[in-house]
This record gives C-alpha cells, structure tokens and sequence, in this order.
C-alpha cells in the first residue's frame, strides 16, 4: 500500500504499544516480517518540554523504513510543535497520532481515546499537525469511547476531510480496554467510509487471523499487536499465511531464547543494562508462554537484573525445557 508519500512494502504492520515497542523489539519483529513499524505512543508536552528520557523513544533502529513515530497529546500548537521536534530528531517516514489509547493516566488528560468524544477537536489537531510537518500524518482510534457512542466512521472521515494519509481501527471501545472481543463489523464500514489505507487492529492471535480480519473488513493491512507478545514470528506466519502457503513453524525453544536474548542485548545498547533487564523480565515471560514446566524459571526471570543473569536463566532453560 502507500500511504501519502510512503510506500509499505507489506500488508502486516506491527501496533504501537506502550513500554512493549521499543526499538530492539520493533528490529526484531521487523526481521520477522513486520513492514511497518511504529514506537511506543510519546508525550507532545514531555517533547515540547524537551525531556532527555522521551527523546530516547525516538530513537530508531539501523534502516528502519518506513517508520513512523506516534505521538499523543490534546493541544493543537502542542501537538504541531511535537510533530517537528520528533521528525527532526528521528527521522521518521510518518507521524502517527494517538487518539485510541484507554489507559487512564492518558484519558484523563483529554488525551489517547478520550479525543474521539470531541471529534472536533481531533480534527484540529490532525490539521495542526499536517501543516506542520512535510510527511504524512496517520491516526489510530477505537470503535469509540463506549457502546453507547460507536462513531469510529463519523470519526474516520472528519480525519480524512483533516488531511490524514491513513488510519489504525481497533475494532474495542474505550470502555472495553481490551478485554471482550474486537468488532471487526466496524473496522469495515470505516474502510466503506473513507478513500485513505487503513490498519484492521484488535484479535489477531495467530497467523490465520490476519487473513480473516482482512478478508472480512476489506482493509488494507492488519496491524498486530498483543498477538506478537513473545511471539515475533507471527509475522513471517502471517505473511505465509496471506500468501496462501503452509504456515512455518515456531522456531525450536533454543532459537526462541536466543531471539530474546538478542532483544535484550539491542536493548540495553540503547536505554543500559539495567532498565533493558527490568523490561526483559515480562518479555522473557511471554517468550516462555505455552511451554510447558516453565514455572520455575518464570521465577528465575523475574529476578534477573543483569545481562549475566538473562544468560544464565537462558542456559537453564535450553538444558532443562527441550
């Protein structure tokens, strides 16, 4: 597809997530497959405000194209202002806007989802947003903030009419965080609604799922998100699978340590060994899930604190969980 300017080399995009998207991740699933990628979601005020720890969530990984950073935030001049000091400092092929993010220390501001209660007011933003930087700006956003205020297509086209090159659904109300199940129905009438590319987003677990979601919708792509915890084959499944040829296998334990291994070692190149080990105790959880009589050294990982510690958690589980 192509979105404004950019050409996406593939149907399958890897969802923004926050303390989940880093760099290292984002390299390793795009190794695996994913052809287009996004960070984690950035504070337009923490940008504008120029804090060292935000700029850091900028940072890209060796020839990450396209790319696209995403930013959150509920003022127009803010976010515009954002926009260039992050396209300045990364790089970036694209500037995604966070409009669909649940958590309450985002909403409550007026920020992430609660932006589709004033529609409106999201309009201005993308607008600011576009007139400010010379590369395509997208937005990603929920069925809408509850039941009783599905407007994702409402929603989609006022984004269009702003000047947005494309949009991520996920087919979950705000209210629902991600607990039920995504509406897929209205990721479909958003891709009937609008002319621009859009990203089908929520229920895609396993490779099979990304051709429903796009059989079913008409989208253009799929963008995965939890469904890649642990798991960044999904990708090279996905793609096999949208090919219409047999699915691969999951690599062999041993290789899938490895895999993480490897993350956490790109990750501590880029935020020290510390805080990538700190991190690398949920990710190595969900490397590890499914394989059976891998309690005891959950335990083991949630302790590490050094690299030294990963690789040797590491050594026990390829002598001991074959």
């Amino acid at each position: 597809m192509r979105i404004g300017t950019v050409d996406v080399p593939s149907q399958l995009a890897l969802a923004p997530m926050a303390g989940v998207t880093d760099a290292a991740f984002r390299r390793i699933c795009a190794e695996q497959g994913a052809g287009y990628t996004v960070t984690e979601l950035i504070s337009s005020r923490a940008l504008c405000y120029h804090d060292k720890k935000t700029f850091s969530l900028l940072r890209q990984f060796p020839g990450e194209h396209p790319a696209a950073v995403q930013i959150f935030g509920s003022d127009p001049a803010c976010m515009a202002e954002a926009a260039q000091i992050a396209l300045e400092a990364s790089g970036a092929d694209i500037i995604d806007i966070n409009m669909g993010c649940p958590m309450g220390k985002v909403v409550n501001n007026g920020d992430g989802a609660a932006l589709m209660r004033d529609p409106e007011r999201a309009g201005r933003i993308v607008e600011a947003v576009v007139r400010a930087v010379p590369v395509p700006v997208t937005a990603k956003f929920r069925r809408g903030w509850d039941m009783g205020s599905c407007n994702c297509v409402e929603f989609a086209q006022i984004l269009e009419q702003a000047g947005v090159s494309a949009v991520a659904v996920h087919g979950r109300t705000r209210a629902q965080v991600y607990g039920g199940q995504a509406d897929w129905n209205c990721i479909r009438q958003v891709k009937e609604a609008v002319s621009v590319p859009v990203f089908a987003n929520g229920d895609i677990w396993k490779p099979e799922d990304a051709v429903r979601i796009l059989r079913h919708t008409g989208a253009d792509g799929a963008m995965i998100g939890r469904g890649c915890f642990g798991n960044p084959w999904i990708f090279r499944q996905a793609a096999a699978a949208l090919a219409g040829k047999p699915i691969p296998p999951l690599p062999p334990l041993a290789e899938r340590c490895d895999t993480a291994v490897r993350q956490f070692e790109l990750a501590a190149e880029i935020k020290g060994e510390r805080v990538a080990v700190l991190e690398a105790r949920r990710h190595y959880c969900w490397y590890l899930k499914g394989v059976p009589h891998s309690g005891y050294y959950k335990e083991q990982i949630v302790q590490m604190n050094t690299l030294e510690d990963v690789c040797r958690v590491t050594r026990g589980i390829k002598r001991d969980l074959k």
